[in-house]
């Protein structure tokens, strides 16, 4: 019910901010480049130290048939769908991502709502695909 709620208030609100895949590439160097590496490519500083190879997130198109898989990147950082490998609910951060005031569009267009700072990751991270 609290999604539902949630998510009709920002379908509300149109001025809610566009992805900038600009703000997200320094969201990503700050609190994800450590592991997963400035170029996301997974040679961060701390990747030796892990258990799990941390993947090359540039590969993430090429991987899924050449499309970006928005929804699943998403749901990964938010939480909504937690890895293993980042120690169960992401992101690791604290608070920083517990508000849904951004929006982004998945593969098939449906918007997506999630933090700001998620949204402009997610759209840096498409922006560097190979």
């Amino acid at each position: 019910m609290k999604r539902i709620v949630i998510a009709l208030a920002l379908a509300a609100n149109p001025a809610m901010a566009e992805p900038d895949a600009r703000a997200g590439q320094g969201v990503f160097f700050t609190n994800c480049a450590g592991c997963h590496g400035p170029d996301a490519r997974g040679a961060g500083p701390a990747a030796k130290l892990l258990t799990v190879t941390p993947p090359d997130l540039t590969r993430l198109a090429s991987d899924n048939g050449g499309v970006f898989p928005m929804l699943r990147v998403v749901r990964q950082i938010d939480g909504r769908d937690p890895m293993l490998a980042h120690g169960g609910e992401m992101p690791l951060f604290g608070q920083l991502y517990d508000f849904p005031d951004g929006a982004i569009k998945s593969e098939a267009g449906q918007p997506i709502i999630t933090a700001q700072p998620i949204a402009d990751v997610a759209a840096w991270l498409e922006s560097v695909q190979q």
